[in-house]
């Protein structure tokens, strides 16, 4: 059994520092099984988040050599022999204590979005939607709430004053889903333009990169919501036409 030299971060808000482990890994382990290892050997009050163990649940985000990733999808030989493995909390959330980070802004930030509100079904009572609309909302419902996407949301990491008014992209990728629902009734644009605060996004696409489950938040999210908030707010010819009714 190989050895791997792991470097795994150690402490709470009031601060802390990485420590070293080293530990036999077997063949076709992934880093979520080392720090198992290193809970069971080593450091039993080691505190990690996870469930499912198969890039599912999102609980095991990580930073594993600087870069946001599920723990359980991240294989110890992906890296070079002899590379010390290094595992840090996500950091746009307040850390609670070594792995484990409060992400509970991202469940009130759900609670804000109106929920799905169908419109009435056909006579026959029946509701009829297109295939591309059913795929367009199977994209977007295959996030699994890592919160990788946020964590590199430069908006909210790098200005935590900013949380109060800006949703972020896991965020973004719900409305989409609600918005573009061909069924849904409800209006959420304004939400969209002021709440969620959508202008403040620049389309830097680091949400898409770090995505598990190559959601294309940029593309099919983000600019789709950023063009209906510019038709209804900005566009100056329904500005005229307003204008004009009244």
């Amino acid at each position: 059994m190989p050895e791997v030299a792991m470097k795994v971060f150690r402490g709470d808000s009031s601060g802390g520092e990485f420590v070293d482990y080293t530990v036999d890994a077997d063949e076709g382990q992934v880093v979520l099984d080392v720090i198992h290892t290193i809970q069971a050997t080593q450091a039993s009050d080691l505190a990690v988040r996870w469930n499912c163990k198969a890039g599912k649940c999102g609980s095991c985000s990580a930073e594993v050599n600087g870069l946001p990733k599920l723990m359980c999808m991240t294989r110890v030989n992906s890296f070079r022999p002899g590379e010390p493995i290094t595992v840090a909390p996500i950091k746009t959330f307040p850390l609670i204590k070594d792995l484990v980070t409060d992400v509970s802004f991202n469940y009130g930030v759900a609670k804000e979005i109106p929920a799905f509100r169908p419109r009435p079904p056909e006579a026959d009572g029946r509701y009829r939607m297109m295939q591309e609309d059913i795929e367009r909302g199977q994209e977007f419902r295959k996030c699994i709430e890592c919160f990788l996407c946020q964590n590199v949301c430069h908006v909210i990491r790098d200005h935590p004053d900013n949380k109060p008014r800006f949703y972020g992209p896991r965020f973004f990728v719900r409305l989409a889903e609600l918005e573009m629902h061909p069924l849904d009734t409800e209006d959420r644009t304004e939400l969209i333009r002021k709440a969620a605060g959508i202008g403040m996004c620049n389309i830097t696409k680091c949400c898409t990169e770090v995505c598990p489950e190559d959601i294309h938040i940029t593309d099919n999210a983000i600019i789709p919501l950023k063009e209906r908030v510019a038709d209804r707010f900005y566009d100056p010819f329904r500005w005229i036409f307003g204008k004009l009714r009244a």
